[in-house]
């Protein structure tokens, strides 16, 4: 993939993403997007990458959507006058200068099979704060600031985040960080459950990398991608019989494939040998994340 606003570094299965435009405090732009979607669908058939870290160039991580574009400077059409009866079908090319840039990030990352990590070792505001939301963990540095700034620009939070963002704070500490548009320092990150930390700048990495490595290390990346998207979905289900309908679909799945390995290895005493990809999931899986999408 050439890109030129991001870059990457893979190491033994962990996949660095870097937001790279540390001239701009790497802040956001429509390229950007579509390079940050192509990376988060692309890793799902990439069986060499068992994690990701997203982290910033320079000082900052992301301070936001860049205001200094051209015309619209979210990459929306303004000649559009869209209603709901449009978004139905967000696949229609037609809704491209219609949806979300920040939106179409973090549904792929919501979709990903592989577990994703924000390292936060700057300004994250605006989007920068949004697309950490449907990662699995955002670590803070002691140089981090958070901010949902959208109210002193006179616009709404984005990138799905008021799905993410009450799943994660609660409703009123989300209605809080949202309506004050606040911009918090570490320990307040930390105190509102936005984020864990703080780390000195030099070991953020390096505990994003460990937390990764706890995580993945040593699993199945099946197993890890199926208990990654059942916390997610079934948790959002109206009744847990819908979630015993999947726990019994990726029991039974689990257990004919890696998980014959992994009972095996509890008994001879060794760390097990998985030889399940990601890449290929069960039948059911495909079926299952769309319909969640329908």
């Amino acid at each position: 993939m050439n890109s030129t606003t991001i870059s990457h570094d893979l190491d033994d299965g962990v996949l660095t993403v870097t937001l790279d435009r540390p001239e701009a405090l790497n802040s956001f732009t429509p390229a950007m997007a579509d390079e940050l979607e192509q990376t988060f669908r692309e890793v799902n058939d990439d069986d060499s990458v068992r994690a990701i870290i997203v982290t910033g160039a320079g000082k900052a991580f992301c301070a936001g959507m860049d205001l200094t574009a051209e015309g619209n400077v979210f990459g929306l059409e303004e000649s559009q006058d869209p209603g709901l009866a449009e978004m139905d079908d967000l696949e229609d090319p037609a809704l491209h200068g219609i949806r979300d840039t920040g939106g179409r990030v973090t549904l792929a990352i919501h979709d990903c099979r592989k577990p994703v990590i924000a390292a936060i070792n700057g300004a994250a505001v605006g989007i920068g704060a949004t697309m950490t939301l449907a990662m699995d963990a955002r670590l803070v540095s002691t140089k981090a600031r958070v901010g949902f700034v959208f109210g002193r620009l006179g616009i709404v939070p984005e990138a799905a985040s008021s799905w993410f963002l009450p799943r994660i704070v609660g409703l009123p500490t989300a209605l809080d960080l949202i309506l004050s548009a606040e911009i918090l320092d570490p320990d307040a990150a930390v105190a509102a459950g936005v984020a864990t930390g703080p780390h000195e700048s030099d070991d953020l990495l390096d505990a994003a990398r460990e937390l990764a490595d706890r995580w993945t290390k040593g699993r199945s990346p099946v197993a890890v991608a199926l208990a990654r998207q059942m916390l997610r979905r079934n948790a959002a289900e109206d009744h847990p019989i819908e979630a015993h309908r999947i726990d019994s679909l990726a029991m039974f799945h689990t257990s004919i494939g890696d998980g014959k390995e992994g009972v095996a290895a509890f008994l001879d005493k060794r760390d097990p040998q998985f030889t399940g990809r990601a890449s290929q999931m069960p039948a059911f899986y495909d079926e299952w994340i769309a319909r969640g999408e329908s």
